[in-house]
Formats: C-alpha cells, structure tokens, sequence
C-alpha cells in the first residue's frame, strides 16, 4: 500500500513539473518571436538614438543576442537555482517586484473566489430549490445577461456610476496616495470584487442548479420521500453531497477563469496587482517578469487540478475504489 501511494505520489510531481516545464518553454518562444523591442522597456525613449553598436552591446549585456534555444537553456539554468533576472521597466528582480504586488491580487482574487465558490452554492440550491418558478425564472434570466457582460465593460460602467456620476468610491489603486487604513482598502476593493463576483458568480450558480435538478429526478430522491424525508434534508444530505465532486472540479478549472478575470480587472482600475505587472510585461516585452508570472498562473492551475482530484478522491467512494483498482493494475506491471 505504501509502495502505490508513493508511486502515485511521485508519478503526480513529475506530471506537475513536466507541464511547468513545457508551459516556460512555449511562452519563451513565443515571447521572444512576438513582434516588439525589448530595448524599448529597458532604456525607454532612449532605445531610439542608440547607434548599432550601442545596441549590439546592450543585446549582448542582455543576453539577447543568442538564438532562442540557449536564450532559454541559460534562462532554466538560473532560475534552477531561484535567479529569474531583473525587470527590464523597473530595473529591480523580478521576484522582488512580484512580492511587493501578489498580496494584492490574493486578496482580490482569492475574495472573489470564495465569495464566488459559496455563493454559487447557495443561489444554486436557492434556483432549484424554486425550479421553473417566477422567482427561478427572472434569477435565470437577469444573472445570464450579466454573466454576458465582459469584465472591461462593466468596470467602466462601475467607474462612472461609483466614481464619476455619484462620487462615493475611488476609481482606481488599492489605497490611498501616502497609504491608508482598513477603510481605505475596504472603499478601493469594492468595485474591483464587484466586477470579478458578477462576472462568474451566475455561471458557476447555473451549473449547480441543474445538477441538482437532474438529482431531483434521480431514483434515490424518490425513495428518500417515500421515507418521509423533506426536500431540505434530501438537499443537504444526499443531492449535495453527491454533486460535491463535479463542483470541486468544476471550481478547479474555474481558477484560470476567475485568475483571468482578476488580471483584467486590475488593469482597468489600476489596481496594483499581478494584472497590472502581466499586461505591463507582454507589453513592454519584458521578458523575465512574463515569464515568471505565466509560470506561477500556469502552476497555480495545475496544482489547483491536483487538489481537487485528491479532494474527489476522498469524498467519492466509487473514485477511490477505481483509482486503487488502476493502481493495482500498474504496481503488478512494475
């Protein structure tokens, strides 16, 4: 039993660090192969007036002037060993710059994400609970149109009304010139968590309302009445439960979803976070701070998959049961 967990276990890791590996060198390639002038982040105005010698130096200082394929051997090699190189804008490691912006994007993001994962449980069970109802039908329909609407568009919408029309909370950053207190933050995440919970809470509610309506019509729900169960506790103890699962999952592949969406928002309000950096950084082709930040947003995802197969694994006995059974399988080839 030993052996197969940790067979398991590191067949896992591998799997992870493989598809890290292939997702750094697919943005490598394709970052250096995009049209645009490094130069241009690194001495800005000044990249126009350098002679061609002056721009053969600084390739060469910034080690742009070899072919793709050791540009990226160099690359792993140092960040191998947690040296991921400076930002050609800021002239700082990157690792120092992403440290001073991720708490930032884990508030928003991470705010959102459980306000988006609870949420949608309860406004779910709440549709199918009033299936094909009034109160059903108009959640249904003004939830699909705002589900509709793209996060740039009704940040802008947020912006003048909030902002510009009735003056009650700040149109961008995460605080206030010189800092501020607890309020001060509360006031400048507002409209930011707003737009990323509008924009993917009705999706995720939609899909648990009808997997809790096709459980509504399932053989066990039926004999849970005839036994004098009440539909709340058929709810809780059974559709629920066996629904938990496929929402994990579901919730799992939501992360790039609702990352994407954070990242977005942020650059519309400004917002000092890993969205503002990601955009700055395909813009200005600054190579090491993109390639840091799509490999933590790949990883996050794909530890993200990881958990909710392990989580799955444990709340479903029949999972559980086939994974030992494939397992087996595999420790006998061995």
């Amino acid at each position: 039993m030993h052996k197969q967990k940790l067979i398991k276990l590191i067949k896992r890791v591998l799997i992870t660090f493989l598809s890290i590996a292939l997702l750094s060198l697919i943005v490598f390639y394709i970052s250096r192969l995009a049209p645009g002038d490094p130069l241009v982040s690194y001495f800005g105005e000044r990249a126009q007036k350098l002679t061609a010698e002056e721009r053969s130096l600084a390739l060469s200082k910034l080690g742009l002037d070899q072919p793709i394929a050791v540009q990226y051997i160099r690359w792993l090699q140092h960040a191998l060993q947690g040296d991921f190189g400076i930002s050609y804008k800021y002239k700082i490691p990157v690792t120092e710059l992403i440290s001073d912006r991720i708490g930032n994007t884990l508030i928003l993001g991470g705010l959102g994400f459980i306000i988006i994962f609870f949420g949608a449980l309860i406004l779910g069970c709440f549709c199918a609970w009033h299936e094909d109802k009034l109160t059903d039908r108009v959640i249904c329909t003004f939830g699909t149109v705002l589900g509709c609407i793209p996060e740039f568009w009704l940040s802008l919408i947020f912006i003048l009304i909030f902002a510009v029309t009735l003056r009650v909370l700040p149109s961008s950053g995460a605080y206030s010139i010189g800092g501020g207190d607890i309020a001060d933050r509360i006031r400048h995440l507002i409209m930011p968590l707003s737009v990323v919970v509008i924009d993917h809470l009705w999706y995720y509610s939609y899909m648990v309302r009808n997997k809790l309506v096709s459980e509504f019509r399932a053989d066990y729900v039926l004999c849970a009445r005839a036994k004098g169960l009440s539909k709340a506790q058929i709810i809780t103890r059974h559709c629920l439960r066996n629904i938990m699962p496929s929402y994990l999952s579901i919730m799992a592949v939501a992360v790039p979803h609702i990352i994407g969406g954070t990242y977005i928002v942020e650059s519309v309000f400004a917002y000092p976070g890993l969205g503002t950096l990601i955009y700055e950084s395909a813009r200005y082709k600054d190579y090491n701070l993109l390639m840091l930040l799509c490999i933590m947003t790949g990883a996050a995802v794909i530890v993200c998959g990881e958990l909710a197969k392990f989580i799955n694994e444990r709340i479903d006995p029949r999972l559980r049961k086939s994974m030992r059974f494939t397992e087996d399988e595999e420790v006998d080839e061995l």
